[in-house]
């Protein structure tokens, strides 16, 4: 499937492409991916950026590159996530370093939960916020999400919290 471009007031949300490797080589090679399976070499950081890619071809959705509309700036990517072994499908968001506090991760989210919901036809969602991640567990209080729980697993130590569903948000 062809990922579609998503538009909110400051923000695009489109397609991963070759052209992010060196964004998120820098993210992935940086301590703020500590949070996310990072840090990760060059090479490791290019298989995530293929398992990214190919998220969209074996789910029929996936995480898209979220640019500022008004600079063109690449500020991290968000979207939807599910691979083997997850728990149940996820909305993630990855901001790179610099683009914190501005509300992007949720404006974002925000976007891409209405579209897995409308048109993916998720009726539930989850993020998985690492433990200790403070700004992230906010995003998902912003969001309208509730703590559900706390896991251990393939992923991480980990909470859970839960999206409204489409009722709440379409």
């Amino acid at each position: 499937m062809t990922p579609p471009v998503l538009t909110t007031d400051r923000l695009v949300l489109r397609p991963l492409s070759a052209d992010d490797f060196e964004a998120l080589a820098a993210f992935y090679a940086s301590d703020r991916s500590r949070h996310v399976g990072g840090p990760k070499d060059r090479a490791d950081t290019w298989r995530q950026l293929a398992a990214e890619i190919g998220h969209w071809t074996l789910r029929g959705y996936g995480r898209w590159g979220v640019d500022v509309a008004a600079t063109g700036a690449c500020v991290g990517i968000v979207g939807c996530w599910n691979p083997e072994g997850w728990p149940e499908p996820e909305l993630g968001w990855d901001l790179f370093d610099g683009h914190e506090g501005r509300g992007y991760a949720t404006e974002a989210a925000a976007a891409a939960r209405r579209w897995a919901y409308d048109a993916a036809g998720w009726r539930t969602a989850i993020s998985l916020v690492s433990h200790g991640n403070g700004a992230s567990a906010r995003v998902a209080a912003r969001l309208g999400c509730l703590h559900e729980a706390d896991v251990e697993g393939r992923f991480g130590g980990a909470q859970i919290w839960r999206h409204p569903g489409p009722a709440a948000v379409l």
